[in-house]
């Protein structure tokens, strides 16, 4: 087939890939457009140092990085091989980033990709430039190397145009065509191209491109030192490009590169070198290229300085040439891939750096012809996940600055963002930061980790200090909040969570169509469903209440559900969504006692019997009106209350002056993560995601295969038969080893799996991790191993829930 008319802008490492891929897949009538020659067009791609370190925390960038090293390899150019696998070496010349090191190593080993740990020694072995005076350990990955991107670049030129695809060098792209909201062609300087797709991969340019169509696209090109030395004594004689493995010194911002006799000092350490796409010089206009900016010998001088000392033999040679090489950066770290929300047929893959590339173009290609991608879980890197505040231009030029600033610093998973904070906060901030409350942020939003106001709750409580890690952005008050929250009743500020309403003649069945639960049941039904791809995979899971006839309101995970839901809606105008985040709040009254505080303040029936679990109802709480969800993510007695913005802290007020004299208290996030893990709750996007399907993810309860048909359905009849591996939880003894996630499990010496959520269970007094594993070790009893840092972690799978199995506390 020769499949529709595609246009991709930009013939770099990532659009050759992706004109590659899709060729191979069956779609030729491509086009693909450069303002540049070929195949060295002038972009990143051109000068690009071409280090491929897979290491990274996010398994879909390891796995996009492992399959660009797999194809690379495979490729050649006249003989000329385009990936030279010399391995790549990670060093540490602190106590701190040795045991980065190791939770590196966890990482990389989590996601299957072969490494080892070494001893400073060992470290200079395989690079014997390196001081070892200096290093204190390293990390070895033996598939990383050096990817020659620009022969990447024409070796998938070659395979493409053998299958048809035509490329096309020297067209500047002057606008993207459209009509009736879709795609129609590219105009360039030479003409007009038609076409029912178009790719955007113009990577630094991406931007520009993308505002033709009216898409605002959160990147900004930042400028990256890169210099070469002039020939270094020690290397006198060295006939191949390179041997010893690549080099990071991240301690001090630095990585390293062979070039024959000399070396490539790479280095982030500098200030920031923000420029606009619009500020890029033309091709014509340039005296390298464009991507290439006059190199600032003062910015360098930390890095030739520390580079002399990692590595002395460079003291004997000079700093002959530099760049200040433009790259990419996003808000997030992370690609920008997907079509546009607003005008059909015209997509994004950028922000992609060569070390991804290859996988990025084989996972469009999966998207664009078979409408979903099967080989990687893309839902953190889809370009419709941002917020609206995420792409106001200040936001994104801030965060895009920090990340080049941070990008080989030591991050803990739970360490706030810098600024602009604060962004987004709720009705109950006042009041929260009168209780001291200890914020992180979550999507823009202010949320209370913990309340110092409650520091008086640890008195006379057995709450376990974990290790040093884990006791960041911690306290005891976590302990104590979750404790009070089993034995009275507490508040939790559930505003952050995203809340869609769909409505219309045609709602009912529109939600039918996208979930894997029956939701058009009677007015005041609440159920968990799930939303899912074409292949069976979670796409998320949601809450889905119905209000009236032809009115629900949706508990959604992010922006991605919005979008999902506006890309399926029908023609005939029949249903409408929206977000109601932004205008509503909610809090969640959850405990013992939940209903000793609510029911005096209303006059409508909230016993058991006026108000049944997963029901919902509108209800007035003292002055302010309220829709009452029965639902509880904390696994005790309670109800989410939802009511407009303005109306808020009053809802606040009332609660809390009930709460108090019955022993109540308002908690934070740390109580909450604790207290769902007790229960076995999932979240979306850490403990499942794409790539799971519902019945090994262990919700399989919220399918119903005897409903009509909804997308997804057909997959899931295949592959509920089929279940290889399992989400499952495992329990620790010792209260110093919690683990934070991410962590490898090891069945004896063999790495079997990966921890996803973990937190200590203060109800039940044992840490408890959730980790994917084969099936064949997810029977309760089983004992296992966490690798966290340098540590092996006794676990022992368990049956879950860990607490209230019957359900006893939350249907009572």
């Amino acid at each position: 087939m020769a499949g529709p008319r595609v246009v991709i802008i930009g013939a770099g490492v990532v659009g050759a890939a992706l004109a590659d891929e899709i060729s191979a897949r069956g779609w030729t009538e491509v086009t693909v457009v450069d303002q540049g020659p070929l195949p060295a067009t002038g972009g990143s791609s051109s000068h690009a140092p071409g280090l491929v370190f897979q290491t990274n925390s996010s398994k879909t960038m390891t796995e996009l990085a492992r399959y660009t090293v797999e194809k690379f390899c495979s490729l050649d150019v006249d003989g000329k091989p385009c990936f030279l696998q010399v391995g790549g070496l990670e060093v540490a010349t602190t106590p701190e980033r040795v045991a980065e090191l190791h939770r590196r190593h966890g990482w990389i080993t989590a996601w299957g990709i072969e490494a080892r740990l070494l001893t400073p020694e060992e470290c200079v072995e395989h690079h014997p430039l390196v001081n070892p005076d200096r290093v204190l350990g390293g990390l070895l990955v033996p598939t990383d190397g050096l990817a020659k991107a620009v022969l990447a670049v024409e070796a998938q030129i070659r395979r493409a145009t053998d299958r048809g695809v035509t490329f096309l060098a020297r067209h500047e792209v002057l606008d993207v065509q459209q009509a009736d909201g879709r795609v129609t062609g590219v105009l360039t300087d030479q003409g007009e191209i038609p076409a029912d797709i178009v790719v955007c991969c113009a990577g630094i340019w991406g931007p520009k491109i993308a505002r033709m169509v009216g898409m605002n696209l959160p990147l900004t090109p930042l400028g990256h030192q890169l210099a070469w030395t002039g020939p270094v004594p020690a290397l006198a004689g060295q006939t191949e490009e390179a041997v010893r493995p690549i080099l990071r010194h991240q301690d001090a911002d630095l990585y390293y590169r062979d070039r024959f006799d000399a070396i490539g000092i790479g280095y982030y350490g500098h200030r920031p070198m923000p420029i606009t796409a619009d500020d890029i010089l033309s091709v014509d206009e340039a005296a390298d290229m464009p991507s290439v900016l006059k190199f600032t010998e003062d910015d360098f001088a930390p890095a030739w300085t520390e580079t002399q000392s990692l590595l002395p033999a460079t003291k004997d040679a000079k700093v002959e040439e530099g760049i200040n090489g433009l790259f990419s950066f996003t808000t997030d770290n992370f690609p920008l891939l997907g079509e546009s929300p607003d005008v059909k047929g015209f997509w994004v893959a950028e922000a992609v750096w060569v070390t991804h590339s290859a996988g990025v173009g084989r996972a469009m290609a999966e998207w664009l012809v078979d409408g979903f991608c099967s080989s990687f879980d893309l839902h953190e890197c889809d370009v419709n996940r941002f917020e609206q505040h995420q792409l106001a231009p200040e936001y994104v030029l801030a965060r895009d600055c920090q990340n080049f600033v941070e990008v080989y610093d030591i991050l803990h998973p739970l360490q706030p963002s810098g600024k602009p904070r604060p962004i987004r906060t709720s009705p109950f901030h006042t009041r929260q930061q009168e209780h001291g409350a200890v914020f992180l942020e979550a999507n823009g939003w202010e949320r209370p980790q913990w309340y110092e106001a409650n520091s008086g709750l640890v008195e006379g409580r057995s709450i376990p200090a974990p290790n040093d890690w884990a006791a960041q952005y911690w306290s005891p008050i976590v302990g104590a909040e979750a404790q009070a929250t089993r034995e009275t009743v507490a508040m939790y500020d559930m505003t952050a969570l995203k809340r869609l309403e769909v409505t219309g003649p045609g709602a009912a069945d529109f939600l039918e169509g996208l979930v894997t639960g029956k939701v058009a049941k009677s007015v005041g039904s609440v159920t968990y469903t799930l939303l899912l791809d074409e292949d069976g995979g979670i796409r998320s899971d949601i809450t889905v209440a119905r209000l009236s006839r032809d009115q629900f309101q949706v508990g959604a995970n992010g922006n991605l559900d919005l979008d999902w839901f506006t890309r399926h809606l029908p023609s005939d105008g029949t249903v409408q969504v929206r977000d109601i985040t932004p205008g509503t709040c909610c809090i969640g009254l959850w405990g013992p006692l939940a209903r000793k505080v609510l029911q005096p303040l209303t006059d409508e029936d909230f016993t058991n019997e006026g108000l049944k679990y997963f029901r919902a109802k509108r209800a007035y709480i003292g002055t302010v009106p309220v829709t009452a969800m029965r639902l509880s993510y904390v696994g005790e007695l309670g109800w989410e209350l939802y009511t407009t913005a303005d109306q808020g802290q009053k809802l606040w007020d009332t609660l809390w002056q009930a709460a108090q004299p019955l022993g109540g208290v308002i908690a934070g996030r740390g109580a909450f993560n604790s207290l769902r893990l007790e229960k076995g709750y999932r979240s979306f996007g850490t403990d499942m995601t794409y790539e799971h399907d519902p019945y090994e993810a262990g919700v399989g309860f919220a399918v119903k295969l005897d409903k009509g048909d909804f997308i997804g359905k057909a997959a899931l009849e295949r592959r509920k038969t089929d279940v290889q591996r399992q989400l499952t939880c495992l329990t620790i003894d010792d209260p110093r080893s919690v683990v934070m996630g991410k962590e490898p499990v090891y069945d004896g010496e063999r790495a079997v799996g990966y921890v996803t959520s973990a937190a200590y269970g203060y109800t039940i007094g044992k840490g408890i991790a959730y980790a994917w594993l084969p099936s064949e070790l997810a029977t309760p009893g089983t004992t296992l191993h966490i690798g966290y840092f340098d540590e092996r972690v006794e676990a022992v799978v368990a049956a879950e829930p860990l607490f209230d199995p019957t359900m006893s506390r939350l249907r009572g």
